[in-house]
């Protein structure tokens, strides 16, 4: 399956950076001093999903690993702009009728147009966001494109969704977590095994925020199309240096360690609180949730 023209773009401009929500390692082996090596001929996960998107950023490696799993499973491009549809609808609701002006987006991917600070900060100016990435491609981009208000702030943090003690140490400097604050999680916890305990690191990050926080999570499924979506992922796994672990609603949900859930509650990407009529069959296959949390005080 090739996907259309608007996916097979040759080459990268600035300015056209879409995005890819992971926490990985970069496509690359490390060079001697330990910084990571380009490697044009490896499939990079944050260039893969910007195919998806129609971005500009994908190599001949990236569209092969994007076309293969497209091949599986055509929706996953459905999927990756319902997923970012999500972000902007998450942080508009969080913003606008939260009133929360503190963000932790972790593992946002290269920066695209909505991203999580230019939401926040139409809706108020003052927000402060923190992102936080392990990927040096990431990093650089957003360290390049990403500036906030004169009112806000915006900050980047090099470090691991599986350290999640240094995350909130390190972006304490720029948040103060005895306010309400709000943690992203939209699709990175999917990159992290079961064996790294995702549930642990949300209750990690959970605990540590201030009442009337919240925490937004979304997750690659396989219950729509259980055969077709393996394919996918064992095609995304067998190109891409970035396992991917596709979950049930259950294990979504279990995700939130029974913290209360926003209505609607865990669902299909598309129905969290959609700005428009969803269309009868229309497939993402993503379930996304936001819960209230907070310690006492």
């Amino acid at each position: 399956m090739e996907l259309p023209n608007a996916f097979r773009q040759e080459t990268a401009r600035p300015g056209s950076r879409d995005q890819q929500l992971t926490m990985t390692q970069a496509s690359s082996s490390p060079a001697a001093d330990g910084t990571p090596r380009f490697d044009p001929g490896v499939a990079h996960p944050a260039r893969v999903y910007n195919v998806w998107l129609g971005g500009k950023d994908g190599l001949a490696a990236d569209r092969k690993a994007a076309e293969e799993v497209a091949a599986h499973r055509p929706q996953v491009v459905a999927g990756a702009r319902a997923n970012r549809a999500f972000l902007a609808r998450a942080v508009r609701y969080l913003a606008g009728q939260r009133g929360v002006r503190q963000f932790l987006d972790i593992g946002p991917g290269l920066p695209a147009p909505g991203n999580t600070h230019e939401v926040a900060q139409a809706i108020a100016p003052d927000s402060k966001i923190v992102y936080v990435d392990n990927d040096p491609l990431v990093l650089a981009h957003a360290r390049a494109l990403l500036t906030s208000s004169p009112e806000g702030a915006c900050d980047y943090l090099d470090a691991d969704l599986r350290d999640p003690e240094a995350i909130l140490r390190e972006a304490g400097r720029t948040l103060d977590f005895t306010q309400p604050a709000a943690v992203l999680l939209v699709a990175v916890l999917h990159f992290v095994p079961d064996a790294d305990a995702p549930a642990d690191i949300v209750a990690a990050l959970a605990g540590a925020l201030a009442p009337g926080s919240l925490l937004a999570i979304s997750h690659l499924t396989i219950d729509f199309a259980p055969d077709a979506v393996a394919s996918g992922v064992a095609a995304y796994n067998t190109l891409v240096p970035a396992g991917i672990t596709a979950r049930s609603h259950a294990e979504v949900t279990a995700l939130f360690g029974g913290l209360p859930l926003v209505a609607p509650g865990t669902v299909p990407v598309t129905e969290w609180r959609p700005d428009h009529q969803v269309r009868p069959g229309q497939s993402a296959d993503l379930y996304a949730g936001l819960a209230t949390t907070g310690r006492p005080r």
